[in-house]
C-alpha cells in the first residue's frame, strides 16, 4: 500500500467503507426488511406489474441471515395475509394470498373459494373496475371483493379463459402446511399447481407498495400508488 499511495487513499475513503456497509446491510436486509419487484400481474389488482412491495421480514419470526432457518418466532401468518414465499416447486420468490391456514379445508367450486365448509362472499366492486388496471383487463376481466371470515380483499377472474384450476376437491391442511393463491384467480401459479407451502418457506409479510411503474404502460410512474398499504 505504501508504494500506491492514490490507492491506498481509495481504499481507506471509499472501497473499504462501502465494503463494511455491505457486510452490516446485506445480512439486515434478509433478516428485518426488503423490498421486492413485482415482475407479473398473478396478484391483480392488488398488486400490480411493476409494483415494488415493501416485505416485513419481522412479522412472524427472526431467522438466520440468507437461510429459511428461524431463531426466534412470535406469530404465525393468518388468512388473508398477502405473504412472500419461496416456490415449494423451484424456491422462486413469489407474492401471494395466504386463503388457508394449518388445519384448515380448502376447496374451489368455479372459482368460489370455500374455507372449512365457509363460502366466501363476493360482491362487485363500487365504481367497476379498480383504479390503474389496463383497458384490456377492465373490458374482459370480472372484478369483486372476496370476504371470508371477516377479511375482505379485491379479485379478478376472466370469465372467456378456460382454467382448469377454477375448481378444486376439498384438500385439508396438515399441522405446518398453508395454502397461497394469486388474487388473479386464473392467471396465477399457485398452490393449485405446486402444493401446500410449509412454514418455513414464508419469508414475511407484504405490507405496502413504496412505488410503482406502470410496466405495460412505457414504465411511467404510477404516483397514486407510492406509498400505500395493501389490503
Amino acid at each position: 500500500m505504501k508504494a500506491f499511495p492514490r490507492l491506498r487513499r481509495f481504499w481507506l475513503a471509499w472501497l473499504r467503507p462501502c465494503l463494511v456497509a455491505v457486510a452490516i446491510v446485506y445480512p439486515l436486509k434478509s433478516s428485518l426488511a426488503d423490498i421486492n419487484f413485482v415482475p407479473t400481474g398473478s396478484m391483480k389488482p392488488t398488486i400490480l406489474e411493476g409494483d415494488l412491495v415493501f416485505i416485513n421480514k419481522l412479522a412472524y419470526d427472526l431467522k438466520v441471515p440468507f437461510t429459511t432457518r428461524r431463531l426466534a418466532e412470535w406469530g404465525n401468518p393468518s388468512r388473508g395475509d398477502v405473504i412472500v414465499l419461496f416456490s415449494p416447486e423451484d424456491d422462486m420468490r413469489l407474492v401471494k394470498r395466504l386463503v388457508a391456514v394449518p388445519g384448515d379445508t380448502i376447496e374451489l367450486r368455479n372459482n368460489i373459494l370455500f374455507v372449512n365448509l365457509q363460502r366466501a362472499a363476493y360482491q362487485p366492486i363500487a365504481g367497476g373496475a379498480p383504479a390503474y388496471v389496463t383497458r384490456s383487463d377492465a373490458a374482459n376481466a370480472q372484478f369483486a371483493t372476496e370476504t371470508l371470515l371477516n377479511r375482505s380483499h379485491a379479485i379478478m377472474a376472466y370469465p372467456s379463459v378456460f382454467s382448469p384450476a377454477r375448481s378444486m376437491p376439498p384438500v385439508v391442511l396438515g399441522s405446518d402446511e398453508y395454502f397461497v393463491m394469486g388474487d388473479n384467480r386464473d392467471n396465477s401459479k399457485d398452490s393449485r399447481y405446486f402444493g401446500v407451502v410449509p412454514r418455513r418457506l414464508i419469508v414475511g409479510k407484504a405490507v405496502g407498495v413504496v412505488a410503482s411503474m406502470d410496466k405495460p404502460g412505457w414504465w411511467l410512474p404510477r404516483f397514486g400508488r407510492f406509498f400505500s398499504a395493501l389490503n
